[in-house]
């Protein structure tokens, strides 16, 4: 490596922000071929993004009223998933050097049958829901019922996950743990999806609330991943958000947990202050979990403005030892019929305050570039991924 390496990586992924269909999009979902998360919302209500645009955001694809500028800051290009599917965990592994050679399985219609026989028979409990869900709606819909018989609530949503509802006072945490940990025994095999979590809540009918005892139950990585390979040089990292359960905590020196992107941001700002040299990996999860799902594209839109204008607080911490780097794990476009993920490519922008000069980064074949960049950059190497640590 000729030049100095980047002292401190700052790696924030915003969860969902795709920026266009991949070519094969049409194999994953009817609405995936005419998803452009950014572009879309673009189109139906004017974006003020003047930090993302002098970045290059809409050097990536022309934006309307983003961009393309005459001089971005940032290096810029867009990545797609080489791993079939389009959730959480295939994305971030991907970014870690993990390419999958199947999607891991979905459940839009529930889980099947035999699955929930199983579960119920080693649980000893009847179950309730049994469908893809919002997580808030589901306890709002089931969550007196359940209180009346003592059933816990099963759903799922667009990701590969298993989860499991109970309000606290009916079954208490220690048990609800052990149920999922038994939903993570059966789901093996063909059904063996990327998280079981649990989800407790408390309160009464039409007041309850997700309590922060959630707890999730993933599948662990494969070894010599991104940050097992971090860990193994020394390399701190810090986490901020879903980031410690999609690894399972593996290499992860200190994580914190977000509540919302406001409070993400909030401690990704503190995490600088905090953390001199390593790697703080950061995902926004706001954008995919309260608004893709939810189509609302005004609440979509805002959120991509409230993070646009917490970038020169955050830049006000960077020095010319450090490297920035913006990306996403996936589409999810609220403009589409469609509640699900979408097959999108997405943003790539790396910010070097020592070096402002744009460069066009192209597009990358997979979301594994960047983890082989940031290993380059520390002296390791990835299985998966070509580093682009020489054009930065």
């Amino acid at each position: 490596m000729s030049k100095e390496p980047f002292r401190r990586v700052t790696w924030i992924v915003l969860d969902s922000v795709g920026i266009g269909a991949m070519p094969d999009a049409a194999s994953y979902g009817h609405d995936d071929p005419f998803s452009d998360t950014i572009g879309n919302i673009a189109r139906q209500r004017t974006l003020n993004l003047p930090h993302l645009a002098g970045l290059g955001l809409g050097n990536i694809k022309p934006i309307p009223h983003v961009g393309p500028v005459d001089r971005p800051s940032a290096a810029y290009g867009k990545c797609a998933l080489a791993s079939p599917g389009k959730d959480t965990t295939t994305g971030h592994w991907e970014m870690a050097g993990i390419h999958l050679p199947k999607p891991f399985p979905l459940y839009p219609n529930g889980f099947p049958p035999d699955v929930m026989e199983e579960f119920e028979r080693r649980i000893g409990r009847r179950t309730l829901g049994n469908k893809a869900a919002s997580g808030t709606e589901i306890i709002k819909e089931l969550g007196e019922e359940h209180m009346r018989t003592g059933s816990p609530i099963v759903y799922t949503s667009a990701d590969s996950v298993f989860q499991v509802a109970a309000h606290e006072e009916v079954i208490p945490l220690w048990e609800l743990y052990k149920i999922c940990e038994t939903a993570r025994e059966i789901m093996r095999g063909p059904h063996e999806v990327g998280r079981v979590i649990a989800r407790p809540f408390i309160g009464k009918p039409g007041a309850f609330v997700r309590t922060p005892n959630r707890q999730d139950f993933a599948l662990p990585p494969p070894k010599g991943m991104l940050l097992d390979q971090l860990d193994d040089h020394g390399v701190e990292v810090l986490s901020i958000g879903k980031i410690f359960d999609v690894f399972l905590g593996r290499g992860i020196r200190e994580h914190e947990k977000s509540k919302s992107n406001a409070d993400g941001m909030a401690k990704t700002l503190e995490a600088l202050d905090a953390l001199p040299a390593g790697m703080i990996f950061v995902n926004l999860v706001d954008f995919d979990q309260q608004y893709g799902h939810r189509n609302d594209v005004e609440g979509y839109a805002r959120a991509l403005e409230e993070v646009d204008a917490w970038l020169p607080s955050l830049f006000a911490k960077l020095d010319k030892k450090d490297v920035l780097v913006l990306t996403a794990d996936h589409g999810c476009d609220p403009t589409t019929p469609s509640t699900d993920h979408s097959r999108e490519y997405v943003p790539l922008l790396v910010y070097r305050p020592r070096n402002t000069t744009g460069v066009n980064l192209g597009v990358r074949p997979t979301l594994s570039d960047i983890g082989q960049t940031v290993a380059e950059n520390f002296g390791a190497h990835l299985t998966e991924g070509t580093s682009f640590l020489a054009s930065l």
